[in-house]
């Protein structure tokens, strides 16, 4: 059997889901396949690349063994409630049990309307697509948690968005898509038996220690408060911003997914933000962490039935496991600071005040923090802002015992030499979409393969954009 399928999702209630499966298209053409995440999750990579394996991708055929459905889940989308939203333009496959033991789904973006569709055509654009692949791959490179890309496949039809575009399949990979909204969906009408079923299928699958506990549901969301606050402390400090952190992007596994209008920073400033759709900031920069802890209480709420009988009892129960969010970031946030600075040792005074020249100065985020042992000065309209905080920190760097060849090394893997630069994203993607050139794309993915080494072959995936290259808006794909 080409896709070791085990579905365990598929077993549960039927209103968890709607079976279906994709809607064909017309001349389905691969455009990447990710042999690399093929062979982890144990599948055959040429049978992938196959007509009949790209039939699958392309959501034109069913593999053997797959059960494809549309997940049921609500959301609380820039704040207002949408009790029903569900895979409006997306398949869960099935899953695979990879040959470390590891379960994943396999997922299909783009394949098709579906009963929770919403009036929309179910389809992806070839742009947000490959935008999806190389940030997702590239958060993967960071260490970061994420959806992987297995394949982008070409549709041979249009879409239509502001204009026609060319339409494609993007085939996510995840440890599971369970999210925030997922629970919201059952808890507004009131459903306590899914609520309970939902939450043991997700510690069973994310948490089996929870189950040992003398509390579960609490132990649960409190592995769930501490999976986010790790996530995002991380997207911190890779300067990522995600652009729609709604409670139906937010995932209990505390993997990072959907990347619509996601961006990473140029100028470093904590109000900044690119997507199209946040007209009042609610998702920039600096407030994703408050946002993610508003999430997580969401969670919280929809969990209170199974946390205690009385409800006051079930209130203080889920408080105490959200405290366990704030301690996580800061631990995680201020670590990677530190390894940043390249200290062994967190000194909050001494990076916050690097953060606020860097914000007044409109330094590079990247560049500064990868050069602090160089010419980051350059990168400062005062490069005076720079040298006298550098003074402070060579002291406070001194100070510390340690071999310089180790700081630097551990100060080379903290700060990426490159990252997805928006203006090179969208230059990819201009390529792919209006010239079917996806040179473009390979070459950005090549880049950012490695993203800690320095090699002068990657050298302008490394700069800044200049004025006329700056990006200062992005887009969501439906």
């Amino acid at each position: 059997m080409p896709i070791p399928f085990d579905n365990s999702y598929a077993r549960l209630p039927e209103r968890f889901y709607v079976k279906q499966a994709g809607t064909p298209v017309a001349a389905p053409r691969l455009l990447k396949l990710n042999r690399r995440l093929a062979t982890e999750m144990g599948l055959d990579a040429d049978w992938l690349a196959s007509p009949e394996g790209v039939a699958a991708l392309a959501g034109n055929a069913v593999p053997e063994g797959a059960e494809p459905l549309a997940q049921a889940y609500a959301g609380h989308q820039f704040g207002g409630f949408s009790p029903s939203l569900g895979d409006g333009r997306a398949l869960l496959l099935g899953e695979v049990m990879a040959p470390d033991g590891q379960r994943l789904d396999l997922h299909l973006k783009g394949s098709g309307p579906t009963p929770f569709s919403r009036r929309g055509d179910g389809r992806a654009a070839v742009g947000p697509v490959l935008r999806e692949y190389v940030i997702s791959e590239a958060m993967q490179a960071f260490g970061i948690p994420t959806t992987r890309s297995l394949a982008a496949v070409a549709t041979g039809e249009p879409v239509y968005r502001e204009k026609s575009l060319p339409g494609a399949v993007l085939t996510r990979v995840a440890a599971s898509h369970i999210r925030v909204g997922t629970f919201q969906y059952f808890a507004a009408r009131n459903d306590a038996e899914a609520v309970r079923i939902l939450a043991d299928h997700a510690i069973a699958r994310h948490d089996p220690a929870a189950a040992e506990s003398s509390e579960p549901y609490v132990a649960f969301l409190e592995g769930v408060a501490r999976r986010q606050a790790s996530l995002v402390a991380q997207w911190l400090l890779v300067g990522f911003i995600h652009g729609v952190m709604n409670t139906d992007n937010t995932t209990i596994s505390g993997e990072t997914i959907d990347y619509g209008p996601c961006a990473f920073l140029d100028a470093y400033h904590p109000d900044t933000v690119f997507s199209s759709i946040d007209h009042g900031g609610r998702y920039a920069y600096g407030q994703q962490p408050r946002i993610m802890l508003w999430n997580l209480t969401r969670l919280a709420e929809a969990l209170l039935p199974l946390l205690a009988e009385n409800e006051e009892a079930a209130i203080e129960r889920a408080q105490a496991a959200l405290e366990a969010y704030a301690p996580r970031f800061n631990v995680v946030y201020r670590a990677g600071l530190a390894r940043k600075l390249g200290l062994r040792e967190p000194d909050n005074e001494l990076a916050d005040e690097l953060l606020r020249r860097m914000a007044a100065n409109e330094a590079d985020f990247t560049l500064t923090f990868r050069r602090l042992d160089g010419d980051a000065r350059s990168l400062f309209r005062d490069p005076g802002a720079f040298d006298s905080w550098a003074e402070g920190w060579r002291a406070r760097v001194a100070a510390e015992a340690m071999n310089p060849a180790e700081r630097q090394a551990m100060m080379r893997q903290a700060n990426p030499a490159r990252i997805p630069r928006n203006h090179k994203v969208e230059e990819a993607l201009a390529a792919a979409v209006e010239r079917d050139d996806l040179e473009p794309f390979e070459a950005l993915l090549r880049a950012l393969e490695h993203p800690f080494e320095d090699d002068p072959r990657f050298d302008a995936f490394a700069l800044p954009p200049q004025p006329e290259q700056r990006v200062l808006a992005t887009f969501c794909g439906t």
